[in-house]
């Protein structure tokens, strides 16, 4: 698996060396082709703001953004399969800014959130979506159940990256996560006293 971190958000905290691992933990276990090729970018507020406006067209900064290659379907690029796996997967983008902010609501710290972001940008990346229910439900538990198994994963190998938290927003459902966006967004009103834009990438 070759992935590529370029950090131009300029912000404390963001160990790269982490994304890379859960991001390839991730890819491993939902048996993506070992050949195929990921790019993280971790940008400031004001770099996803604008794609957040160009591409979805909604308005502030988020925590993730994902921009897939190819049109996947999930369990496409097999190693074992008859067709080779995509050269490039795509994109995901990361805002430590908006995302420590998340952290800090939802009672975990920010590298956790980074790595929970980047599954859920991974699993974007695969196919997975969550505009009806039944998607949302599925993508959020096999989000948790991949984080989960990545925390022991790395306990197992005796690598050492930041503790896995216990909190009930470590893991969050699809229903936890709308929760937080709309804490998110109150606060943004009563910073700027006027309406915003919920983090819906991530939700």
């Amino acid at each position: 698996m070759s992935i590529e971190v370029f950090n131009e958000s300029g912000y404390d905290g963001v160990n790269e060396e982490m994304l890379i691992d859960v991001l390839s933990f991730a890819l491993g276990e939902m048996d993506i082709h070992p050949d195929a090729e990921a790019s993280i970018h971790i940008v400031d507020s004001a770099t996803i703001a604008e794609l957040h406006v160009k591409w979805l067209d909604l308005e502030g900064p988020t925590d993730v953004m994902s921009f897939p290659m190819d049109e996947l379907t999930p369990g496409y690029s097999r190693p074992d399969g008859a067709t080779p796996g995509p050269a490039m997967l795509g994109d995901i983008v990361l805002c430590p800014e908006f995302a420590e902010k998340q952290a800090t609501k939802a009672g975990h710290d920010l590298p956790h959130e980074l790595a929970l972001l980047t599954v859920h940008g991974c699993l974007h990346l695969l196919g997975y979506d969550h505009v009806e229910p039944a998607q949302e439900r599925e993508m959020f538990a096999l989000q948790n159940e991949l984080l989960a198994d990545w925390y022991d994963d790395v306990d197992r190998r005796g690598v050492v990256y930041q503790p896995k938290p216990t909190g009930p927003g470590a893991f969050p459902t699809a229903a936890d996560r709308l929760e937080l966006d709309q804490t998110m967004i109150a606060d943004e009103q009563g910073e700027s006293g006027e309406p915003g834009e919920p983090g819906t990438s991530a939700r």
